[in-house]
């Protein structure tokens, strides 16, 4: 008997760090999932143990170039999300939130389904005002070697609100902060990623500034959870919305609590601020507390514990 209540879900950038954990999680309420990834960043092994699941589907695919499947909802996670590897190539990043954007929103408006788009804090720049709610238009540099990630997305942002008043398509932009766990890329050379692999290691672990900058750090399983509450709630409110932990912790502290986390006998060194680097980043999440009543759970050190635990099995 078909289960005409569950759906056919295509996650973009699927075999991702993120995208993965939302495989996952879509399967296990009994929908169909379409994963599709270019394997730029994601990698099979992410959702190797997924493909004998008969609802699993895997395809190699580039979003830049159309794409003719039926689905009932998109969730669009497809693109570089650490600078090593949007910087790597800067006019294809900009192509997968512009070019990528375009033909994932075409192929929604053709199917009338439901569309999420991954946006993020990168959109509010170095900001000026902590913390950043979503009302805030942000201070980007446009010219910048962060430039094509954070105006890429801005611009995407720009292309689902205009396909939304323009077609009256069904949108969800989420901003996603700083989030972890397992399945991260241990190259992406983002500061959780980058800390674990020294501490492991027992190498000096790397902070670029003096430590005082701050970041906010939410668990995998708290954000999945945020995304798929948002996709679910009514279709007239469209976010913008702010997904993240608005715990802030200096990268310094980050650092000791990583050192502690894995005994390690590592050192922390410093090293110049890249440009462009945001000194504050703390999300104001009163919207999603109002409008999907969420807030993340997992502490930092809960969540730096099972982040190591999967380290230390595939260093």
């Amino acid at each position: 008997m078909t289960d005409y209540n569950k759906k056919r879900i295509l996650v973009t950038g699927g075999a991702g760090f993120l995208g993965s954990h939302l495989c996952e999680r879509l399967l296990s309420e009994g929908n169909e999932v379409i994963c599709l990834d270019n394997y730029y960043t994601g990698s099979k092994t992410n959702v190797s143990h997924l493909l004998d699941n008969p609802k699993f589907e895997l395809l190699r695919h580039d979003i830049c170039f159309p794409l003719y499947v039926e689905v009932d909802e998109i969730y669009n996670l497809a693109c570089p999300a650490s600078p090593i590897h949007y910087q790597y190539d800067p006019v294809q990043t900009t192509k997968t939130s512009v070019h990528g954007s375009i033909n994932m929103l075409g192929l929604a408006k053709r199917q009338n389904a439901k569309i999420f788009q991954a946006s993020t804090s990168e959109i509010y720049g170095d900001p000026e005002v902590h913390p950043q709610a979503e009302s805030y238009w942000g201070k980007v540099n446009p010219i910048g070697p962060r430039s094509c990630y954070d105006e890429g997305k801005r611009c995407a942002e720009t292309l689902f609100f205009d396909y939304h008043r323009q077609h009256k398509l069904k949108i969800k932009v989420a901003r996603i902060f700083n989030t972890y766990g397992p399945k991260m890329h241990p190259n992406d050379g983002r500061v959780v990623s980058n800390f674990i692999t020294q501490a492991l290691q027992n190498k000096d672990l790397t902070i670029y500034g003096d430590g005082s900058q701050t970041r906010s750090f939410c668990y995998v399983s708290d954000l999945i959870q945020a995304m798929i509450l948002f996709m679910q709630t009514n279709e007239d409110f469209t976010g913008p919305i702010n997904l993240g932990n608005p715990n802030e912790f200096t990268i310094k502290e980050l650092a000791e609590i990583i050192i502690d986390t894995t005994n390690s006998s590592s050192k922390i060194i410093y090293k110049p601020l890249p440009q462009d680097d945001p000194k504050q980043r703390r999300p104001d999440i009163s919207l999603a507390k109002e409008k999907i009543n969420w807030s993340p759970k997992i502490q930092l050190k809960t969540g730096i514990e099972k982040t190591v635990k999967y380290f230390e099995n595939i260093l």
